[in-house]
């Protein structure tokens, strides 16, 4: 198996990981409320700096953990380019976006602030950039 692929796989594993033990390493009361009676219940008390600190240094990680596998799968230093400047740009948009729905304590509606808040904390860019990329790939054969 290719060395590249091999660490690939580790990485995944990463992503997995943080998946895994994201109770025990971030703040995020929201967990509980989107699980149970979001429809319902009111939004529990949070500490929004911190929610907003842990929400940032999760996506930190999962951002750079993705920037990698798209390096060692595709080796070029263009996809890389385009791969940070998209999650910069996205990074803003969102916990921007986020940040106001927090401090307006979801009045607008609970969707919006339940999706926003699983782009920030998933790497679920990373789902849409490497079938682009693939493409991308393939177009330019």
């Amino acid at each position: 198996m290719n060395k590249y692929l091999k660490i690939v796989f580790l990485l995944i594993a990463f992503l997995f990981l943080i998946r895994g033990f994201s109770k025990e390493l971030f703040y995020d009361p929201l967990i509980f409320y989107f699980k149970n009676d979001y429809l319902y219940g009111n939004i529990p008390e949070i500490d929004s700096l911190r929610l907003i600190k842990d929400m940032c240094f999760r996506y930190f990680l999962n951002s750079i953990i993705s920037i990698a596998i798209i390096w060692l799968l595709f080796l070029r230093k263009d996809y890389v380019k385009v791969t940070v400047c998209f999650y910069a740009i996205a990074f803003v948009m969102l916990i921007t976006t986020f940040a106001f729905l927090l401090k307006d304590q979801f009045e607008s509606g609970y969707l919006l602030p339940f999706y926003i808040r699983r782009f920030i904390i998933h790497p679920l860019f990373l789902l849409i950039l490497l079938p682009a990329f693939y493409f991308q790939k393939l177009s330019n054969k």
